[in-house]
C-alpha cells in the first residue's frame, strides 16, 4: 500500500505524491509516477522540479549518458538525493554492541562493534551506547546533523513508548537504561524495540520469511526470545512481552531462558566430564582449545559421533521450544535467527524428526535465518527508514519549500 505519511502543506499532495514514489521505486521517471498516483504528466513533473529544485529529489544522469539508450528522446530519471542524511540501526545486546550507520540508498556506511559489559551500572551501559553511537557516525563521515532516525534493539521487553518494565532483579532496567530518551535529543524519528521483534522485521524483509504471513523469528544464541508475527503483522502485547524468553524455564527439558551457546556448550561439557565421550573422538580432541559453538557444529556436520550426540540433545531440546511457540501462535514457519545460523544444521535436523511429538497442530517448518550476527541491526535499520520515511524526510521536505 502506497504511504503518503506526512502534510506536505495545503497544495502539496502531488509533492507527497513524488516523495512517495521516490521511495517505493527507488529511481522513476515522471511517467512512472503517473502510473502510480494516476497524476497527469503536468503535475507529476511539477512535483518533481519542486523537490529537485528543494535538493530532496536528485536528477540522475539519462539513458544516453548510462549506455542503456536505444532510440527517441531519453526520459528523466530521478531519485532521493543521496545527501539528505543517515539512518542508524542498534543492537544493543547482553553483551554485545552493534551500531550500523546506512544512507536512504541502503548502503552500509560504518559498521561499529563493541563488548558491552552485562552487569554495568545502566548509566554506565547508557554512555557505553552513546559513545558507540558516536564512533559509528564518525566512521560513516556524518556528523549528529545528519541523522534522520535511528532505533535500538535491546535484550527486554519493551512497550509502544520504548520503555521496559522492571524486572525482578534490575535486569531490563540495565538493558534498556532509558534509551528512548537519550536518542530522541538526536532525532524526533527514534525508536527503541525488543531485539526479537526486529529479527522478525528484518526477516519478513529480506530473510527467511519472505512470502510467510505467520511466522516467528526465534533469537537463540545467547538467550532465547521470539519476534512473533501472525497475519501478518508483528504481535507486541501490553508491555511488548510477547516472545519474551522466561516461558522457556518453565518447560520441562528446557529449564532455562539460555541459548544455543550455552546449551552446546554445557552438552559437550557434561558429556566429557562424564566420561561418556570416547577418547579417541575429535570432540575430546578439540577440547583442551575450548568447545565453541561454532566447533561443536562443524565436528557434527563432518560425522564426529560424540559432536552429533551433543547436536541430538540440543535439537531435542530445541523441539521442545518451537513446539511451545507452535501450540501458542501455530506459525508456518520458525526462523534460528544468531551469530552462528549459518552453522545450526545437525541441530535443526535432530529438531525437525522431534518436533513432530511437540505438538497436535501441523509443525512448522523449522529454518535457519539466512542475516547471520546482524539481523537485529539490519531490522532496526529497516525500522529507521520507515520512520525516515514517515516523520523526517517529509519534515525535512517541507522545512525546505517553506523557505
Amino acid at each position: 500500500m502506497a504511504e503518503i505519511s506526512t502534510d506536505l502543506g495545503t497544495g502539496r499532495a502531488s509533492v507527497g505524491a513524488a516523495l512517495d514514489v521516490a521511495w517505493s521505486a527507488g529511481e522513476f521517471t515522471a511517467t512512472d509516477m503517473m502510473s502510480r498516483t494516476g497524476v497527469t504528466r503536468s503535475t507529476a513533473i511539477d512535483a518533481i522540479d519542486t523537490l529537485v529544485g528543494a535538493g530532496v529529489l536528485e536528477e540522475l544522469p539519462n539513458a544516453r549518458s548510462t549506455g542503456t539508450y536505444r532510440a527517441g528522446r531519453p526520459s528523466r530519471r530521478f531519485a532521493l538525493a543521496t545527501d539528505l542524511g543517515v539512518v542508524v540501526g542498534i543492537d544493543a545486546g547482553h553483551a554485545h554492541l552493534a551500531v550500523s550507520v546506512s544512507d536512504l540508498t541502503h548502503r552500509t556506511l560504518a559498521l561499529h562493534r563493541a563488548d558491552l559489559d552485562p552487569v554495568a551500572a545502566p548509566s554506565e551501559r547508557l554512555a557505553a551506547i552513546m559513545t558507540g553511537l558516536e564512533l559509528a557516525l564518525a566512521g560513516a563521515g556524518a556528523d549528529r546533523d545528519a541523522v534522520l532516525a535511528i532505533c535500538a534493539g535491546v535484550a527486554a521487553p519493551v512497550d509502544r513508548d520504548g520503555q521496559s518494565p522492571p524486572h525482578p532483579e534490575g535486569f531490563w532496567e540495565r538493558t534498556n537504561p532509558g534509551l528512548m530518551a537519550a536518542l530522541r535529543e538526536w532525532t524526533p524519528a527514534a525508536d527503541v524495540k525488543n531485539d526479537a521483534t526486529l529479527a522478525a522485521i528484518a526477516e519478513g524483509a529480506d530473510g527467511a520469511a519472505n512470502g510467510s504471513r505467520d511466522y516467528v523469528a526465534l533469537l537463540a544464541g545467547e538467550r532465547f526470545g521470539g519476534g512473533v508475527v501472525v497475519d501478518g503483522h508483528i504481535l507486541h502485547g501490553a508491555h511488548g512481552g510477547v516472545g519474551e524468553g522466561v516461558v522457556f524455564e518453565h518447560v520441562i527439558g528446557v529449564d532455562s531462558t539460555g541459548g544455543l551457546r550455552r546449551a552446546l556448550e554445557r552438552g559437550a561439557r557434561e558429556l566429557l566430564e562424564t566420561g561418556s565421550a570416547s577418547p579417541a573422538s575429535r570432540l575430546a580432541a578439540a577440547a583442551p582449545g575450548g568447545l565453541d559453538p561454532r566447533t561443536i557444529l562443524r565436528l557434527a556436520a563432518d560425522g564426529d559421533a560424540d559432536a552429533a550426540r551433543v547436536t541430538e540433545r540440543v535439537g531435542e531440546m530445541l523441539a521442545r521450544i518451537v513446539g511451545v511457540l507452535g501450540s501458542m501462535y501455530d506459525p508456518e514457519r520458525v526462523i534460528v535467527c544468531g551469530s552462528f545460523a549459518d552453522a545450526i544444521g545437525p541441530v535443526l535436523e535432530a529438531t525437525r524428526r522431534f518436533l513432530p511429538r511437540e505438538l497436535h497442530l501441523p509443525a512448522p517448518e523449522v529454518v535457519a535465518s539466512p542475516l547471520g550476527a546482524e539481523v537485529v541491526t539490519r531490522g532496526a535499520l529497516a525500522t529507521a527508514r520507515r520512520s525516515a520515511r514517515r516523520i523526517s524526510v517529509p519534515q525535512l521536505a517541507a522545512r525546505r519549500l517553506g523557505d
